[in-house]
């Protein structure tokens, strides 16, 4: 069993919470200030996103968030060695997010293979077709692989996921980018129970989820959720460290309260 599913296992019921922030924004010191301020505020998982300059799935704010990054000279081989160095602390389960270019410009098996020894347990990489991820899945078996289901996937989509994914079913509740909305998609409830109707995995919801009451709506049916760019937001807006981190802690706290009352 992965550490991804162990975490996901021991929480006997209660409803999961995941935290997305882009490696290197602001640089990578503060990356793993951010993981550990993150870590001591009740997240059950942490998604590190790897930045490219040519996102599929990420809404303005995280794609700014990527060009700092980029412009701070951030790199795949760069956010291995951070994984290392926050690995020497905490057991937390970790994911990164990343499109495929970067793995491939790395060099897809010298990347799994430093992936696995630095202790990064799953991978979601949104532009990777399941009809595609045969022969990545086979070098990549070390690792948990998560793929993603939107309101438009098709029964045989639903399906295909959940054979294929690993961890976790990341279920986008809009279609589109990511981002904050003022609410949640209508029709969430029904596909997420459609959904558990043809998968056991747990299903984590993320794009779009901003506050508690978002939160909470989106766990009714969900096993958990993914926060990404109102995390990124108050990263961006705080410089200050002291206040960065309790912003965050009263953001987490606050979600974490709504999904587990």
């Amino acid at each position: 069993m992965s550490r991804i599913q162990q975490r996901l296992t021991s929480l006997n019921g209660n409803k999961a919470l995941v935290a997305f922030f882009t490696a290197g924004d602001p640089d990578l010191n503060a990356s793993k200030e951010i993981f550990t301020t993150i870590e001591n505020n009740g997240v059950d998982i942490v998604e590190i996103g790897v930045p490219f300059s040519d996102p599929l799935a990420d809404g303005p704010t995280i794609q700014a968030s990527s060009h700092r990054s980029l412009k701070n000279g951030t790199t795949l081989k760069k956010i291995i060695q951070l994984v290392a160095d926050i690995r020497k602390t905490s057991e937390l389960p970790i994911v990164l997010m990343t499109s495929f270019n970067p793995i491939f410009v790395y060099g897809e098996k010298e990347f799994i293979s430093d992936a696995i020894k630095v202790g990064v347990d799953g991978l979601i990489i949104p532009d990777l077709p399941p009809e595609e991820a045969n022969r990545f899945l086979n070098i990549s078996a070390g690792l948990d692989l998560i793929f993603l289901l939107a309101p438009t996937s098709t029964l045989e989509r639903v399906q295909q996921i959940g054979n294929l994914s690993k961890g976790f079913i990341y279920y986008i509740s809009l279609t589109g980018t990511t981002g904050t909305k003022e609410t949640l998609s209508a029709g969430i409830h029904e596909k997420v129970r459609e959904i558990k109707n043809h998968v056991s995995l747990p299903i984590l919801v993320g794009f779009g989820i901003s506050t508690p009451d978002q939160a909470k709506q989106a766990v009714e049916l969900a096993d958990g959720v993914i926060l990404g760019s109102s995390i990124v937001k108050i990263i961006e807006n705080n410089s200050d460290k002291i206040i960065r981190d309790k912003k965050l802690g009263e953001f987490l706290s606050s979600i974490q309260k709504a999904i587990n009352p």
